[in-house]
């Protein structure tokens, strides 16, 4: 293969892989880093199965670990993660865990795992204490908002919000 092919090559891959990455980063919130396995780390490596089931936050670990449209998830248990890959839309966090207040605002802000409601079986992540009391005033309102939004913000970049 000669040096223009190679490169042309590898210029492809590069922009395939950066890419992904950057679709990954656009629709869920991953403001933490990279895994050992170079992904995105959503949820702060918080176990989704465990959030949703439970409301509260527990690790998970890189050795139970599925990638999910470019995203790593990490789970506290084999069976945490085989609930998850059975059905992944069940666990996930809304709008891509960033947090519902902020999207309701057209913003995507850091959902914290520490702070979650969970309504109707899907879980909401907030940025701190303050904001779950302003969301409690008006949870409903903040929910069709936020659902109405999201649609227009999904696939937009944070820093492009």
């Amino acid at each position: 293969m000669n040096y223009l092919l190679k490169l042309s090559v590898l210029a492809t891959v590069g922009q395939l892989a950066f890419s992904s990455f950057a679709f990954a980063a656009d629709n869920y919130n991953v403001s933490n880093g990279l895994t050992n396995n170079g992904n995105p780390l959503a949820m702060h490596g918080t176990d989704p199965v465990a959030l949703s089931q439970t409301g509260a936050e527990v690790r998970g670990i890189d050795t139970h670990s599925v990638v999910h449209e470019g995203v790593e998830f990490y789970f506290a248990t084999a069976d945490a993660k085989a609930k998850f890959v059975a059905d992944p839309a069940a666990f996930m966090p809304e709008y891509g865990g960033f947090c519902i207040l902020g999207v309701a605002k057209g913003k995507k802000l850091d959902g914290d795992t520490r702070y979650v409601d969970i309504v109707d079986g899907k879980v909401y992540l907030f940025v701190n204490a303050a904001v779950i009391e302003i969301y409690k005033k008006d949870k409903l309102g903040t929910i069709a908002k936020a659902d109405q939004i999201w649609k227009d913000i999904q696939h937009t970049a944070v820093e492009d919000l």
